[in-house]
């Protein structure tokens, strides 16, 4: 049987902010992300596989990317762990529990790397991610492939 590709696309809305970056960016403000996942391998060919036919099921596929990312990162405020935004942490935590404070800038490639280590923890085996990709605005966008990645 023929390895076969599918994309699922999912969003989430975020705030963040990239400290000590040279532009606007530099202060708080928001997007409408917009994920891509796009995952590999050889359909079911066992005739009493209820997922005959399938590589995933896209509701499966579906749960594992909320799972994974999407119910962390939807609706949250996305920070660099330094001593400013431990600062703003505790300033708002007492109104707002929806803060990620990540290691890493949270730019759309350092997120896009973070999101395939996730996925890759919790894929199943016989599916491969074949790439992601992030749009941060309708005209941005990074992509991270498998196959640079080995």
């Amino acid at each position: 049987m023929a390895t076969i590709r599918l994309t699922k696309e999912f969003t989430f809305e975020a705030a963040h902010f990239l400290e000590d970056y040279d532009g606007v960016c530099s202060q708080l403000h928001g997007h409408s992300y917009r994920l891509y996942v796009t995952v590999r391998g050889i359909p079911s060919d066992d005739e009493l596989d209820p997922k005959n036919g399938m590589v995933i099921d896209f509701g499966y596929l579906k749960q594992l990317v909320n799972d994974a990312i999407i119910s962390e990162f939807d609706h949250s405020l996305i920070m660099q762990r330094s001593e400013r935004a431990m600062a703003l942490e505790q300033l708002l935590s007492e109104e707002f529990s929806r803060i990620v404070v990540l290691p890493y800038r949270p730019t759309t490639e350092n997120l896009l790397a973070d999101f395939a280590e996730r996925l890759l923890e919790v894929l199943p085996d016989d599916v491969e991610i074949f790439s992601l990709r992030l749009h941060e605005t309708g005209a941005s966008y990074a992509e991270w492939y498998a196959s640079d990645n080995i």
